[in-house]
């Protein structure tokens, strides 16, 4: 009867003491802080000399401390597979374990030298097993069947106070993210530049990341290189660290492979490009997700932590749908550059139309006294000996009135845009004749032609004096850029390439090794007859150029060529 008082009291004292415990494992939802108080309890509980929890890094599979008691710091760095020493057993059956002498049990890994024994119970949240919670002693046979009872009971309240704090991170999270949303919606909403959409969405991903830093790098043109394009916390070293190749750069492969890529220290790892970089900004775990715009990536939105961390899918997650917000508002912003730009353009287009009917009524005013002028000239039919000198005058005047003619009436067919008329033409012919045009030019600024013409070349429908008139006007262009002479080649080719096939389209390319164009003036070359900066021009030769090729429903282009000089390809479609 005694006994059974014994063990009922005894009873009561544990459920007591769990009651107790309850009630302070209970006292906070903050992840990490319940964590903490489970493992002090634990210790306590069981007169332990140090505690551990690991739990399954859901990523990784792998087990990882998250809070300890009187154990190395070293030890937080440990990561154990399923079924790797006393916790990995214990992982793997889901069963406790209670090893009175460790150094006789061949299961163990040691992590601090003074331990002797060592008991270790599963955490179990429904019924699926998420860590372990361990207690050590420098004592040997220090864990008692009842202290094992306790530990595992203690298990079962920590396992739904674990779940609990997860719960209320995860609902904690997502409310942040719909808070950062917000916050980044309301500056994307407003009409700002590109740039000022960047910084919102860097400084807002620190915020919801708890990020050191955070940086949006974008594709180039060419879709080869990533491009920082803002960033929030970073220092110096990480603004002025070189652009990243798509193809060899660990960013690259986000935006290549459209998924996500987390790097657990960048300070060591062999994937990651700026290590010394990384070193002198502090820079630890890395999370990089992909910036979609339907299917199409423009670049990968990143943060960095100033401490070892695995992100989990939930933060994966809440990082991807601001990159995926961010995405929208980078389109928009260039979107509403690209508003403004035509906008712009539409001013300079109402200014040159004005300017083409004031040419044109000039023009129009001219030509009809010129008319008398040539009339009356011709009526009095000046002949003079060859010996007298107003013979020469004669001939000059006749010469010159003709000259103004062909000046108004160039003027007149400018401002009419005459359509093009279309017929046959072998566009290596209307090279060849434009290259005998221009060959005393050519020789005289010390340019060298290189002409690829291809017999091959299918006969287009174009017009061939209009195409030549582009054509000559590029390379007059050409010419003006290379004052010191240098190369000109002229190259044409086919589209599809494949000789299967009959080809839908021609080439024209002019490739120039001169003083090259600046990116605003490529940007506006064809957009507007007084654009030009360069001495000498008006700007009408591109202009003319470019409503020639869209005349004939093609397209005309520049680029920069590696090196030197620029490159304008021409391309035309067989049947307009």
């Amino acid at each position: 009867m005694s006994d059974e008082l014994a063990e009922t009291r005894e009873r009561c004292e544990r459920l007591s003491l769990l009651y107790q415990v309850a009630n302070v494992i209970h006292s906070t939802l903050e992840p990490q802080k319940a964590l903490d108080l489970i493992l002090g309890e634990a210790v306590r509980l069981t007169r332990a000399s140090s505690g551990s929890i690991a739990l399954i890094n859901p990523n990784t599979g792998l087990l990882e401390i998250e809070a300890a008691r009187g154990l190395p710091s070293a030890a937080m760095q440990l990561r154990l597979k399923v079924g790797e020493g006393i916790t990995g057993w214990v992982a793997r059956t889901g069963l406790a374990a209670r090893v009175g002498d460790v150094r006789k049990d061949p299961r163990y890994i040691p992590v601090r030298e003074e331990v002797r024994s060592e008991l270790s119970v599963p955490l179990l949240v429904d019924g699926e097993l998420r860590g372990l919670l361990n207690v050590d002693s420098e004592r040997q046979d220090a864990f008692t069947p009842d202290d094992e009872e306790l530990l595992v009971e203690l298990s079962r309240q920590a396992a739904r106070v674990i779940h609990n704090t997860w719960l209320y991170e995860q609902v904690r999270l997502k409310a942040r993210l719909f808070e950062a949303l917000a916050r980044v919606s309301r500056p994307i909403t407003s009409p700002l530049n590109l740039d000022d959409a960047l910084t919102a969405v860097t400084r807002e991903a620190c915020r919801l990341m708890n990020a050191r830093l955070s940086s949006l790098m974008l594709l180039d043109e060419s879709g080869e290189w990533l491009d920082l394009r803002a960033c929030h916390g970073a220092g110096a070293a990480y603004r002025n660290k070189p652009r990243l190749s798509v193809a060899e750069s660990l960013v690259g492969v986000v935006a290549r492979r459209k998924k996500p890529v987390q790097v657990e220290d960048v300070q060591t790892s062999g994937r990651y490009q700026n290590v010394e970089v990384a070193r002198t900004e502090g820079l630890v775990s890395l999370l990089s997700v992909p910036l979609l715009y339907g299917e199409r990536a423009l670049g990968a939105l990143n943060v960095y932590t100033e401490r070892p961390h695995t992100f989990s899918n939930e933060e994966i997650q809440t990082l991807a749908a601001l990159a995926d917000l961010s995405a929208a508002a980078i389109e928009k912003a260039r979107l509403y550059e690209r508003v403004v730009d035509l906008e712009e353009q539409l001013r300079q287009t109402e200014k040159l139309s004005a300017l083409g009917l004031l040419a044109a009524e000039v023009a129009h005013e001219i030509r009809n006294p010129l008319t008398v002028m040539k009339m009356l000239f011709h009526s009095l039919n000046l002949q003079f000996p060859q010996s007298d000198p107003r013979s020469r005058d004669a001939e000059i005047i006749a010469t010159k009135l003709e000259e103004l003619n062909r000046i108004v009436e160039r003027a007149l067919d400018f401002a009419r845009t005459i359509e093009p008329r279309f017929g046959p033409v072998d566009l290596n012919t209307v090279v060849e004749e434009m290259a005998l045009l221009v060959r005393h030019k050519l020789i005289q600024q010390g340019v060298q032609l290189t002409r690829e013409t291809d017999p091959a070349l299918p006969v287009i429908v174009a017009d061939a004096a209009q195409l030549g008139q582009a054509l000559l006007n590029l390379v007059l262009n050409a010419v003006q850029a290379m004052p010191q002479g240098g190369e000109l080649r002229i190259a044409l080719k086919r589209l599809p390439v494949d000789t299967a096939r009959p080809p839908s389209h021609v080439v024209i390319e002019l490739r120039d090794s001169g003083e090259g164009m600046p990116e605003e003036q490529r940007r506006k070359a064809f957009s507007s007859l007084l654009s030009t900066t360069r001495a000498g021009g008006a700007g009408l030769g591109l202009a003319i150029v470019g409503r020639i090729i869209e005349a004939h429903r093609g397209r005309i282009s520049i680029k920069p060529n590696r090196g030197r000089g620029t490159t304008f390809r021409i391309t035309l479609p067989v049947k307009p």
